[in-house]
């Protein structure tokens, strides 16, 4: 089979422990999660050539990779936050597909939580002040504000409302009620978002990605090792990323996000439409985020997400669900979540999701497409992957 020709699966997919891990370390929580991706496949170690790795240690990937024992021939360390880890899948599956690796291992692990508990690290991180952020620094903007005015931007274009934004933590807890490593299972209610305590214009904490500590990791390989692996390969079908801005002045539209160029260009190369697609995880630091990118990656017309969120569509038993696990809004969010979308779709398309959280087709089987969307920085960058059994 000549370079570039070769189909891509994903062959190992595995969390490490997570939630609240006071005494644990970032590079313990990397490894945790690199060993039990192995072990998910069967294969052996040593067939990993290539590495990917953003946000721990001074030489990333090679600080990662030298505490793991890899000497990796291939590596990329890409950072643009939390779409990072569905740009790194794609730059994986076209490094294996044209020979230049067999195996790329993608892991993460933080301790976010326990660090800002413990006073190593402040909840507001300093993007620099340098370039054109400079000068939107000295107006304090905060990332959640950055998210917030976004929101309200459309709220006041298209209608959405509040409520509709709330609904969207309550579908995400309602999902993450039926994962028992969820950090947070009980029942919330539209009232009980509305009522929280208030962080940024129109959000209320409820609106707002949890904070917890945790790791994961996934290993993509070339399609001739699929037949030796432990469990059923995911294909790569089709990728796409984009870079959108930085300084929010050079932000064309508040109400559209990077996703509706990395998302076309998934679609395109996978000969697929979002109507194919039968569960969907999507990164969801805020309500508005999953809102506007479920818009943007086509699954309804841009200014309608609110009603299509509606009717209980994104729960497991909803007409497309969504954060399966519960998302960053209830289940894990340890700083960056995109690799994370991609272990949860990965178990949903093998069955193994815990009963009361595995999504079925009308025939009882898995679903046989999902989709990933990680989205980094404030609507910055956005990377979609799409897998499939077949």
């Amino acid at each position: 089979m000549s370079p570039g020709t070769r189909k891509v699966a994903i062959l190992g997919a595995a969390l490490s422990d997570c939630g609240r891990l006071d005494t644990a370390s970032p590079y313990a929580l990397h490894a945790q999660a690199a060993r039990r991706a192995l072990a998910d496949c069967g294969l052996d170690r040593s067939l990993i050539d290539g590495f990917a790795s953003a946000g721990l240690g001074t030489l990333a990937p090679a600080e990662v990779a030298g505490y793991l024992g890899l000497r990796p021939a291939w590596v990329d360390s890409t950072s643009v936050g939390g779409a990072t880890w569905e740009v790194m899948a794609a730059h994986a599956a076209d490094a294996i597909a044209a020979g230049h690796a067999e195996a790329v291992l993608l892991v993460y692990g933080s301790t976010a939580r326990a660090d800002l508990r413990a006073g190593r690290r402040t909840a507001n991180l300093s993007f620099g002040a340098h370039g054109p952020l400079q000068f939107e620094v000295p107006y304090g903007h905060t990332l959640i504000a950055k998210y917030a005015m976004a929101a309200r931007r459309h709220m006041h274009q298209y209608g959405t409302t509040i409520e509709q934004l709330a609904n969207i933590a309550v579908q995400a807890r309602s999902n993450a009620a039926h994962n028992p490593y969820a950090l947070h299972r009980s029942p919330i209610t539209i009232d009980d978002v509305l009522a929280g305590p208030p962080v940024a214009e129109p959000f209320t904490r409820l609106h707002c990605c949890i904070r917890s500590d945790g790791g994961c990791a996934v290993l993509l390989a070339a399609e001739e090792y699929a037949a030796d692996a432990a469990r059923p390969p995911v294909w790569v079908l089709g990728t796409g990323t984009a870079v959108s801005h930085a300084a929010l002045s050079e932000w064309p539209d508040f109400t559209v996000s990077p996703a509706a160029v990395s998302g076309t260009l998934a679609f395109r190369r996978a000969g697929l439409t979002p109507e194919d697609i039968q569960v969907a995880q999507i990164y969801d630091a805020f309500t508005y985020m999953t809102l506007v990118t479920l818009e943007d990656l086509g699954f309804c017309p841009k200014g309608e997400g609110g009603p299509f969120t509606a009717d209980d569509r994104l729960t497991i038993g909803g007409a497309l669900p969504v954060n399966t696990d519960g998302g960053g809004l209830s289940a894990c969010h340890p700083g960056m979540r995109g690799l994370f979308l991609l272990v949860e779709a990965v178990r949903q398309l093998r069955g193994e999701a815990e009963p009361a959280r595995q999504v079925r087709l009308p025939d009882g089987s898995p679903p046989r497409l999902a989709l990933a969307s990680g989205t980094g920085g404030w609507f910055c960058s956005s990377g979609t992957v799409i897998l499939g059994r077949d």
